[in-house]
């Protein structure tokens, strides 16, 4: 490896996964961080002004996702890129590549180490262009959108890293009875913890099965077999029992949809 240190460029648009990354780069002297970028206009731009060597760059961003990242800069001008995700489904096949990498959140340092000397290696090889091509390639085929008869299969969250106590640790999606909105963060309701994440509630109800969960508030999504009954409350008023007792309020713009879904 030459002496001179690579120079990184991260961009995520939440901040603990900035940080994250940043930690984990301060370990190897052989790299330094360029800047930060927190979505996908900003990246555009920091990697036109900065020239880093490296990017690690988040698939899922306000204004421009990963994808659109790189076509605007041009996959054969990008620098070795690591993509970072929360969805694991895109990274099967991504793994297997040989240089530039994919990390799949919340990752180990192991992984992360992998991923960085596969990124040096392409680097030193000056193979970054055939490598970008590949990645791109296989997220464009994982993330156009396909016609009605292709039946295809979104992936949806199946963990959400959280930080509790100055650590990230993963919350299974399947073990979340209800999340709330408390001011800019959402707070996953799991039996009686409650861990808050700084994700709005439109996000979530996006990338969550809507099968198996259900917004009947603005402020409330529920797993919907956690639901034990719907109550209509004087007023007008409507709610939902779950399982365990807790009552949430339901919308009466979301009342039917729910009604339809809990077969009542």
């Amino acid at each position: 490896m030459p002496d001179r240190r690579l120079r990184a460029l991260i961009v995520d648009d939440e901040l603990l996964a900035r940080q994250r990354i940043e930690d984990l780069l301060a370990k190897d002297p052989h790299v330094e961080i360029a800047g930060f970028a927190t979505d996908g206009d900003e990246a555009v731009a920091s990697i036109r002004k900065l020239r880093p060597d490296l990017v690690f760059l988040d698939v899922q961003m306000p204004r421009r996702n990963g994808l659109e990242v790189v076509a605007a800069i041009g996959a054969e001008r990008m620098p070795a890129t690591i993509f970072t995700t929360a969805f694991d489904q895109f990274a099967i096949k991504a793994f297997e590549l040989a240089a530039t990498d994919y990390l799949v959140k919340p990752f180990d340092d192991e992984r992360f180490e992998q991923a960085l000397r596969r990124a040096r290696k392409s680097i030193e090889l000056a193979d970054v262009g055939r490598v970008t091509e590949q990645l791109l390639s296989l997220l464009r085929d994982r993330e156009t959108p396909r016609s009605a008869g292709d039946d295809p299969k979104p992936a949806y969250l199946e963990r959400i890293s959280v930080e509790t106590r100055g650590q990230v640790r993963v919350v299974p999606v399947s073990k979340v009875d209800y999340i709330t909105a408390s001011g800019p963060y959402a707070e996953l309701h799991i039996g009686e913890k409650t861990f808050a994440i700084r994700e709005r509630m439109q996000n979530l109800e996006e990338r969550l099965d809507p099968k198996v969960f259900f917004r009947v508030h603005r402020s409330v999504i529920v797993r919907l077999d956690r639901i034990d009954a719907l109550l209509h409350a004087p007023g007008g008023d409507y709610a939902v029992r779950l399982k365990d007792g807790t009552e949430l309020s339901v919308s009466r713009t979301r009342r039917d949809e729910l009604a339809a879904k809990m077969g009542v």
